[in-house]
């Protein structure tokens, strides 16, 4: 199965029957390579998945500033959920009415299975 097949069918996919999906989702290599992302995923630069690295390896970084990606710092009425595994970070970005344990599910179930697989 591809990445992107990851991010199509077990990232944007329906949740639990609900008819809502995930904003955007990707899988990214955790030395920052894309993996595979929707076509909806924001464009993001370097440095905001460099921070995001940082902050798995050294917590507490992004607390004085706030997590960016896209230039949107996410907080508020939607968000973003992150996993990461022992090669892999899972992204998983929802807007209302999802709530932020339907995107926390989707992305862990997936991460989870990584895990599982010895990734």
């Amino acid at each position: 199965m591809s990445w992107q097949t990851y991010v199509d069918e077990h990232l944007m996919c329906d949740i639990e029957g609900s008819g809502q999906h995930l904003t955007a989702a990707a899988i990214f290599g955790t030395d920052g390579t894309v993996w595979a992302k929707s076509g909806s995923f924001p464009q993001f630069k370097p440095e905001e998945i460099n921070a995001i690295i940082k902050e798995f390896n050294d917590p507490g970084n992004l607390a004085p500033t706030g997590l960016f990606l896209g230039g949107a710092k996410y907080m508020g009425a939607g968000g973003i959920c992150i996993k990461k595994t022992g090669q892999a970070m899972v992204f998983g970005i929802y807007d209302e009415p999802v709530a932020p344990g339907q995107c926390n599910m989707v992305v862990e179930r997936l991460g989870d299975y990584l895990v599982d697989q010895g990734m």
